[in-house]
């Protein structure tokens, strides 16, 4: 009782609202750890619309430069997860996997499966323009927390979070790689034979905000060749992509099917 009233001081010094109050223990249960200095914590969410308003404005009280540590820890802790777990994979590879675990849409989506967005302090127009939902503010909250998490607890303790929510699911996400060079392998062989770069039209989008899976289609040279269906835009282009791949080395000649021809019909 007594620990708790102390942190309400705390947190009302801190301009904090109530309901984030509340709200702390809850984001702990769900990244598995306990903050020593709930400071560091505060400091993770606040996103620098906030710090405008709010405490006495300098940029460093937003959750900028626990952004730029949380970074290096990140990379750090997934290559080396990497390096121990792939012994047979040259750095080209492991570089490859490492970028799709730390990149922005990971991180983001990450953050949206884990509700971050509610978490975070902002400015009323920043949270009217829908910055609950960016993923760039998304983004940064996860390196943020992760630079929060190596403070308080120090590395031991910053491997354990991001193993829970990041390398838990690094199966799944590095499932994709085996059609992450097809897009460009179909381009240097469309424009190896003269044609122009591939264009990719979604066609469909089927299913519920959450859960939508796409159509899309490859076109080479203004024509229509293959498509390809998963719940990414991304993904599909990339199986439209390798199906098209495929289509041309089953024939050599494919492309040359996809030549403009003169039908002599001008008058």
């Amino acid at each position: 009782m007594l620990r708790n009233f102390f942190l309400r001081l705390f947190f009302r010094d801190l301009n904090i609202p109530q309901k984030l109050l509340e709200n702390i223990r809850e984001l702990e249960d769900i990244i598995s750890y306990r903050f020593r200095d709930k400071h560091l914590l505060i400091q993770a969410l606040t996103h620098r619309s906030y710090t405008s308003k709010h405490g006495n404005g300098h940029r460093a009280d937003s959750n900028e430069r626990l952004e730029f540590l949380g970074d290096s820890v990140l990379n750090f802790i997934v290559g080396k997860y990497f390096y121990n777990k792939f012994l047979d994979k040259q750095e080209g590879d492991l570089t490859k996997m490492r970028s799709v675990l730390v990149s922005g849409e990971n991180l983001s989506t990450v953050a949206k499966e884990l509700d971050l967005g509610k978490f975070i302090l902002m400015s009323e127009f920043e949270e009217r323009s829908g910055g609950r939902e960016k993923n760039s503010i998304l983004e940064d909250c996860m390196e943020a927390l992760i630079g929060a998490v190596y403070l308080d607890g120090g590395m031991e303790m910053a491997e354990r979070v991001i193993e829970l929510l990041i390398l838990s699911n690094s199966a799944d996400n590095l499932s994709g790689m085996k059609f992450s060079n097809f897009k460009s392998e179909l381009l240097e062989l469309v424009q190896s034979h003269g044609y122009p770069p591939p264009r990719y039209e979604t066609v469909n989008t089927e299913g519920p905000e959450h859960d939508k899976i796409f159509t899309v289609n490859v076109m080479i040279n203004d024509k229509m060749i293959t498509n390809g269906i998963s719940n990414s835009k991304k993904r599909a282009e990339q199986e439209a992509s390798a199906e098209a791949l495929e289509m041309i080395s089953d024939d050599i000649k494919f492309l040359d099917s996809l030549k403009d021809t003169d039908t002599g019909d001008d008058v």
